[in-house]
């Protein structure tokens, strides 16, 4: 119940805005735990969402909603997302990428390889000149 209600709702502490809506409609629900077989303290949280809660279209809401903020929940020594079901209803508001894999290929002028992406670590500090060697490596 707690991560249902980190992940969407709740907050740790009280906050002005509380009383200006009903979070009702926008709460995480906690509908079913059940025990790691063979593990102590250990369990499977089932947790649904209401659609309301995201924004349509958007993957990187979605994400950020559902796993953002709750990884650092202290609350929890571990947590991990095993599962994800998404109603064909919302998926649908997903309109995909602009262009093709075929338009970034030419862009890059890279062919015959996977493109890879990273977050280059840290994203903060490096001069102008060590982060272009960042990316570069």
């Amino acid at each position: 119940a707690a991560v249902a209600a980190e992940s969407s709702t709740g907050t740790w502490t009280t906050v002005w805005t509380d009383g200006l809506t009903s979070l009702d409609r926008y709460k995480g629900r906690c509908y079913h735990i059940e025990p790691v077989p063979g593990e102590e303290n250990q369990y499977i949280a089932y947790v649904a969402y209401p659609l309301d809660l995201f924004e349509e279209g958007s993957v990187t809401n979605m994400f950020t909603s559902i796993v953002g903020n709750v990884f650092g929940f202290k609350a929890l020594r571990a947590l991990r997302l095993e599962d994800l079901r998404i109603p064909p209803a919302y998926s649908k508001t997903f309109q995909g990428p602009p262009h093709g894999i075929q338009v970034e290929r030419d862009k890059l002028n890279k062919y015959g390889r996977p493109l890879l992406g990273c977050t280059i670590k840290p994203k903060l500090g490096l001069s102008a000149k060590n982060y272009g060697r960042a990316v570069y490596e």
